[in-house]
């Protein structure tokens, strides 16, 4: 009995065993059968589920009414859910075949553009191995055998294009004749390169074509031919006229002349990249092919591009010229919309005018200027000199000679030793020391209609109260100073002459047009010119022409003191041990140029500076010197004389400053003296290689 049971028992378990094997099974079987993708979506799902429960009812609804009807109504639907599976068992075959077919485009796609389009693929590891490359970059490799070596050992410019540019995302770089886009991607060591052969070919014609526009204007062609019968002067303009024709045909260059000294030139800028390679020699055969026929004639030259509006570009080009010609004439200022200028030539010392026409038109216009301002305020640079103070008294006597009321703004703090010297002298004068104010004060008093005059700089930086530049619209500048790119914004009246000796020689001049019936210029206001004069000039020893010394005639027939400005000059022990020790530290650059460095924690004067570098120049091999000091504002000063033959001027422009060709300085911010002498040897042996 128990036996029966428990075989009976085994049996149950193992029928119950088979059919739970059973249904798994047949499920997967089912599973295999697959359904069209579209049946698989659950909204075709219960909408055929709903027609189906319909039609069913409809048929049980047929029965009912009459077998026959019934028994139709079943045969239609089976044979209507036959054709239907069927279509939809055939749309499903070409689905599927449709997009097996896509996907094997896709793939042949992939594959072709890997293979045939211009696009190199670079794959690397760790160690810069190639691991495998694409048949286009294997082509520029010249199919050499280059998997498992490393990049540089393949192609040393690939490797140098590839290192460079894992950081810098997508890059542009020429590789041999062509020019390639260039990403890498570090996360899976993947270098594309894109050939953008041609479309950079139709940037670089693009940056070719660019329009120049320039003015060229002959510096003293007025003066030259004021004695000149009109035969020599048709062969000197035929001479230049040949010049510039020759030179503008090289260079395809349209040229035209408009007067007896301007002409105009329209280039592309591929031509003008040409010129300044070679530094506008141009500028060097007009002047040493004149000079040895006797007429030494300069050109100045202003070139602009950068524009699609010719109108802005002739302005801009005319604005270079400006620039050209108050930097003293004889070079060229290349410069493009929001680029910096560039600069060519000035080489020379500009040649001092014959005529003082000029001058008389400036004190006319100044007359009227003053004539209608309510109050004139007169200032110099930082830190001014004799020749600041100096210009600034003469103007504010000017001014009183014209019935105006004018201040003259200093600042006590700024003052060396032979400005405090002289600044006493002054304060015994009532008429003059009462017209001595500090900027707070001039900026309290200023008014929209108020008149600003600048002596002796013109970059508004540089300016003891720079905010009241901006405060009037009525600004004049007067200067002996090249002309920079920093300038005052639409100044009513410019006179720079870097022909002068000094801001003093040019004011004094005015005084000849003033009217005689005025107080004519005191003693010590005389004293202060002609002081300025003798500073900028190192006692008539440098920038003098025959117009300083009528200068200085005049001053002295007016009572200026000489014993006293010697004086003012003269210098205490300190301050001569001070100059000694600098010159103890003169180092050669070059074989003869020279520099001399003050100490970290030392502070100099700006005038033991400057009569340093003076004193250098007296020095046998040494043609221009250079004395780096700090000074009392914490900045590092750079003081630079030359006796003409090096531009130095050129050299302090590059470390922020000016001046002129053999006298010039800058003031360095956040800088050690050892620093600011590595930039300037940097300028220097730079300046050296060019030349």
């Amino acid at each position: 009995m128990s036996t029966k049971r428990t075989s009976g028992k085994i049996e149950n378990e193992l029928y119950l065993g088979k059919r739970w094997k059973k249904g798994p099974i047949m499920n997967k079987k089912l599973s295999q059968e697959k359904l069209p993708e579209f049946l698989n979506n659950k909204k075709i799902q219960t909408i055929i589920a709903v027609i189906m429960v319909l039609q069913l009812a409809t048929i049980i609804l047929g029965f009912i009414a009459s077998f026959g009807i019934g028994l139709a109504l079943l045969v239609i639907f089976i044979v209507v859910l036959v054709l239907l599976y069927n279509l939809i068992k055939k749309l499903s075959i070409e689905n599927r075949k449709y997009i097996s077919d896509l996907a094997f485009r896709i793939k042949r796609g992939e594959q072709e553009a890997l293979i045939k389009m211009p696009i190199g693929i670079l794959l690397f590891n760790e160690n810069l191995q190639l691991q495998w490359i694409n048949p286009y970059l294997q082509s520029h490799l010249g199919y050499q055998e280059v998997l498992g070596k490393q990049i540089k050992d393949v192609d040393s410019e690939l490797a140098r294009i590839v290192k460079e540019s894992q950081d810098s995302g997508l890059k542009t770089a020429k590789w041999g004749n062509k020019v390639f886009q260039i990403i890498v991607q570090k996360d899976i060591k993947v270098v594309y390169l894109m050939d953008i052969t041609e479309y950079a070919n139709i940037q670089s014609k693009y940056e070719d074509e660019k329009i120049v526009i320039g003015n060229i204007f002959v510096d003293n062609h007025d003066e030259i031919t004021q004695g000149m019968t009109d035969r020599n002067i048709s062969n000197l303009d035929n001479f230049i006229t040949t010049q510039l024709s020759n030179w503008a045909k090289s260079h395809h260059v349209y040229l035209k002349r408009i007067t007896e000294d301007r002409f105009i030139v329209m280039m592309h800028y591929g031509s003008l990249e040409k010129m300044e390679e070679e530094k506008f020699s141009i500028i060097d055969q007009i002047r040493e092919r004149t000079s040895k026929q006797n007429f030494p004639l300069t050109l100045s030259i202003g070139l602009a591009y950068g524009s699609d509006d010719l109108s802005e570009l002739s302005k801009l080009s005319q604005s270079n010229l400006d620039l050209a010609l108050g930097r003293g004439g004889d070079q060229v200022v290349v410069k493009g919309y929001d680029t910096e200028p560039r600069y060519y030539g000035g080489k020379t010392n500009p040649m001092e005018k014959r005529t003082r026409v000029r001058s008389r038109m400036i004190s006319q216009a100044l007359q009227e200027l003053m004539k209608h301002s309510d109050q004139i305020f007169i200032m110099g640079h930082k830190y001014p000199d004799l020749d600041a103070i100096g210009a600034s008294l003469g103007i504010r006597r000017i001014a009183e000679m014209n019935n105006k009321e004018a201040w003259v703004i200093v600042e006590p703090k700024e003052f060396s030793k032979d400005i405090s010297k002289l600044m006493k002298e002054v304060e015994e004068d009532n008429q003059i020391s009462r017209y001595i104010i500090t900027p707070s004060v001039a900026e309290q008093m200023i008014t929209a209609n108020s008149l600003v005059v600048l002596v002796d700089f013109h970059r508004p930086s540089m300016g003891i109260a720079p905010d009241l530049i901006t405060r009037t619209n009525k600004v004049v500048v007067i200067d002996h100073h090249r002309r920079g790119e920093a300038f005052p914004e639409n100044p009513a009246l410019v006179y720079i002459e870097p022909y002068a000796s000094s801001s003093a020689e040019l004011i004094t001049e005015l005084f000849e047009y003033q009217s005689e019936e005025a107080d004519p210029i005191n003693k010590i206001e005389a004293t202060a010119l002609l002081g300025g004069i003798i500073v900028d000039t190192n006692s008539f020893s440098l920038r003098t022409g025959s117009r300083t010394f009528d200068a200085a005639s005049y001053l002295r027939s007016c009572g200026a003191d000489a014993v006293m400005i010697q004086r003012l000059l003269k210098e205490d022990k300190e301050t001569y041990l001070l100059r000694s020790h600098l010159i103890e530290t003169i180092e050669f650059i070059t074989k003869n140029i020279a520099v001399a460095i003050g100490e970290e924690e030392s502070i100099y004067d700006t005038v033991v500076a400057a009569q340093t570098a003076d004193t250098m120049l007296s020095m046998s091999n040494i043609d221009a010197a250079f004395v780096i000091t700090k000074r009392t504002d914490n900045r590092i000063g750079i003081s630079a004389r030359s006796l003409g033959e090096i531009n130095v001027q050129v050299i302090m422009e590059q470390l922020g400053g000016g001046g002129h060709l053999s006298n010039a300085a800058t003031q360095l911010e956040n800088i050690t003296i050892k620093e600011a002498k590595e930039q300037l040897r940097e300028v220097i042996l730079n300046q050296t290689k060019e030349e």
